[in-house]
């Protein structure tokens, strides 16, 4: 793994010039051109049913004024990342959010929004890159997230990634299943030396 630019700040860096480069995958901060892709998939259904939300419905002009917010300040809590292919190609994008460092815990969220992708490996990777960024950098000492019950290859991904399941959780009539990475796991997979998960 190779991370440029990267400014370190208690947890998370600050930088706003982030690359992290895994196998297939680059993860990099968030720009105003990700914009049209990123309100692309939102506004599809058929993703937005796989993050058990609804699609968007605003017009592109106001969605681009509270991106531009969001992009000046993304709040403490929350650490958005693009990913790229190793070519250069935005298809998705992978964040931790509810980032508590009492706790030193986060949540992942990953979408892989352009469908050529799919099942080819690129989500493994990119949530495979974010963990070990996320354990190499900083004081965090456990990643969870949480997928619809009836997702398997979401799944199926995380599981390559070494997430362990932990149970299952409901939020309105959404059932999900819960899994998490910690620290002392992803070390063990490692192996002590920082690659990825055997």
């Amino acid at each position: 793994m190779k991370v440029e630019n990267s400014t370190a700040r208690v947890g998370l860096p600050a930088s706003r010039d982030l690359k992290i480069t895994g196998e297939k995958t680059v993860l990099r901060s968030k720009k105003m051109s990700d914009a049209r892709a990123d309100y692309r998939w939102q506004s599809d259904p058929d993703l937005a049913a796989l993050d058990a939300t609804h699609p968007l419905r605003l017009s592109f002009a106001v969605y681009l004024l509270d991106y531009s917010v969001e992009l000046r300040s993304p709040g403490f809590r929350r650490f958005p990342l693009a990913v790229d292919t190793l070519e250069g190609t935005h298809i998705g994008n992978c964040t931790l959010y509810d980032v508590d460092e009492k706790k030193k815990e986060a949540q992942l969220g990953i979408l892989i929004g352009d469908r050529d992708y799919w099942g080819k490996g690129y989500g493994t990777d990119a949530v495979t890159t974010m963990v070990r960024f996320v354990f190499t950098t900083t004081t965090l000492r456990r990643i969870y997230l949480k997928s619809l019950d009836w997702n398997l290859r979401a799944h199926k991904a995380f599981e390559k990634a070494g997430f362990l399941p932990t149970g299952f959780m409901q939020r309105a009539e959404y059932h999900f299943k819960t899994m998490e990475m910690t620290r002392d796991r992803w070390e063990h997979l490692a192996g002590g030396n920082g690659d990825r998960p055997l």
